[in-house]
Formats: structure tokens, C-alpha cells, sequence
């Protein structure tokens, strides 16, 4: 029988830990290297901040504005007074740390593998590795359906730390207050009913939540810790490390480093699903 070990990558912790050199598998092509723009520019602009609280209350016409002009050009924006306490956004970062710091053989209980070998996309691990010359992301994760409640797979959710089932419990139910507040604001934007782009979304439709963990490299600049992608959700919030940058975004050609969040903030980008359609009549609007 063939050896096919080769598609079950390793842990990037416990390479991190243990090579002075990345593996070929996770280096950069040479002709992403001369194209030199991977290292990204800086923005152009601060990331737009949003004042949340006042848009969905209100619907205050220059946060509509705001939220306009950073749909039309960037397609993702920082919301503020977004109602989601500092405290949990705080206890979340925290357990997943604290998650990533398990033993292997514990966060392997909550593994991506089944029988070992056999890979879906729930649980802990990496991507699944389709081709020998595949280029894998510097990077371990974590990937669990939140939503709809009744159709979590508890088995992959982890029981260390103690805290961290119900931590995100209560961040993926704040998480989806939130992406209704703002789907009613765009709606507002493009002169809809005001449900209009909620109701586009039935009770049965997933939500995933995705930790990822980006151990260091001894040679950063030749790997990515996530492959260059676009979102297809809706809109994805982000919780970002507020110490740490990492985050790249692509216009007009053109990568740009994000910088590192601002206090509790979150971060929302507009995805493929509504770039297909309202946010290309928000371009449209401007034209």
C-alpha cells in the first residue's frame, strides 16, 4: 500500500517547537517571493470605526455615512458600542489560549480526524491536505458550528479550560446580534425594508467559529499563516489580538497590513454572499 502519510500534517506548535527550519511544504513559491508584495503596504487610512450603538438606535446619518464609505471602499469596517461586554471578549481570548496550550494529546480530543485519518472540517487541527506539492498554512485551528444551537457537534467543543463551552455560548449569541444589527443598517443604507437582509437568512442557517493559533517561525518570511482567501459567509466577525498584527486585506491589487485591533473592538468583513449583491449596488450608488 502507498504511504500516504503525507496527508496528515503536523501540528505547527509542535514543529515550531522542534525545527530550526519550516518544511518545504509550508515555504512561500519562489515567484511569490519576487513578487514582493506579500510583506504589504501600510493603509491608506485608518480602519473606519463604526459606533454600533448609535446606528442600530438611532440609525445616527453620519455613522450611516461612515458605514457607506467604508462598504464602498474597503468592504470591512471596526464596530465600537457593539453591546458585547469587555469582560467576555476579554474570557474568550483567554480560553483559547489557554486551549492551544493543552497538551496535544488533549486538544486531540477534539480532533478534525476521524479514526485519525479521515479529515472534516470541525474540530482541532489544520486543512485538509489534498495534493503532495500543497502549500500547508503556518498555523493550528480550531473550527466548531455554533449556530444553529441544536445542531452543535458538542464532541468537538472542548472541556479544557472549563470555561471555554460556555464562553463561546454567550460570544456566539452576542455574535449574532450584532451581524443582525448591522445587516439592518446596510438595508437602511440601500433604502430596503429594514429585515430585509436578515430574513435572507433562515434559523437553520450555520454559523461556524474558528480559533486560530499562529505559533512563531524561525523564518516568518517564508510562510503565510493563512494562504491568501476570500470569506464566502455573509459577514465574518473578527476578534483580533490587540497586541499583535497579522491581518493582510487586498484592493486594487494591493496588500494591506490591518493593524492590530483597537480596545474591544471588533472587526466586520463583508463577505462573497453579499459583495455578490448588495455591496456591488453600494459601489454602484457611488459611481
Amino acid at each position: 500500500m502507498a504511504d500516504e502519510s503525507w496527508r496528515l500534517p503536523n501540528s505547527v506548535q509542535q514543529l515550531a517547537a522542534s525545527m530550526q527550519e519550516p518544511p518545504s511544504q509550508y515555504l512561500l513559491r519562489e515567484q511569490e517571493l519576487l513578487d514582493g508584495n506579500l510583506a504589504g503596504a501600510e493603509m491608506l487610512e485608518p480602519v473606519p470605526t463604526i459606533d454600533l450603538g448609535l446606528l442600530s438606535a438611532s440609525y445616527d446619518l453620519e455613522e450611516a455615512a461612515k458605514l457607506r464609505s467604508a462598504l464602498q471602499t474597503w468592504g470591512f469596517f471596526q464596530v465600537s458600542n457593539h453591546g458585547m461586554e469587555a469582560s467576555m471578549m476579554d474570557s474568550v481570548m483567554t480560553a483559547s489560549r489557554e486551549f492551544f496550550h493543552l497538551s496535544l494529546e488533549e486538544k486531540k480530543k477534539c480532533s478534525n480526524l476521524i479514526d485519525g485519518k479521515y479529515f472534516q472540517v470541525e474540530g482541532y487541527g489544520n486543512d485538509q491536505v489534498r495534493t503532495q506539492d500543497q502549500r500547508l498554512d503556518w498555523s493550528d485551528r480550531l473550527h466548531l458550528r455554533v449556530e444553529p444551537e441544536g445542531g452543535r457537534n458538542l464532541v468537538h467543543w472542548p472541556t479544557h479550560p472549563k470555561s471555554f463551552r460556555d464562553d463561546l455560548h454567550e460570544y456566539a449569541l452576542k455574535c449574532k446580534r450584532i451581524k443582525g444589527d448591522v445587516l439592518r443598517a446596510m438595508a437602511k443604507i440601500l433604502e430596503l425594508d429594514e429585515d430585509c437582509l436578515v430574513n435572507q437568512f433562515n434559523s437553520d442557517a450555520p454559523t461556524f467559529a474558528r480559533f486560530n493559533h499562529f505559533p512563531p517561525c524561525p523564518r516568518p518570511d517564508l510562510v503565510l499563516g493563512i494562504k491568501p482567501h476570500a470569506d464566502f459567509p455573509a459577514l465574518t466577525v473578527l476578534l483580533m489580538d490587540k497586541d499583535v498584527a497579522g491581518l493582510q486585506y487586498l484592493r486594487d491589487g494591493t496588500w494591506y497590513n490591518v493593524p492590530a485591533a483597537c480596545d474591544h473592538t471588533l472587526l466586520i468583513n463583508i463577505g462573497l454572499t453579499m459583495a455578490d449583491n448588495d455591496q456591488r449596488d453600494l459601489h454602484g450608488a457611488n459611481a
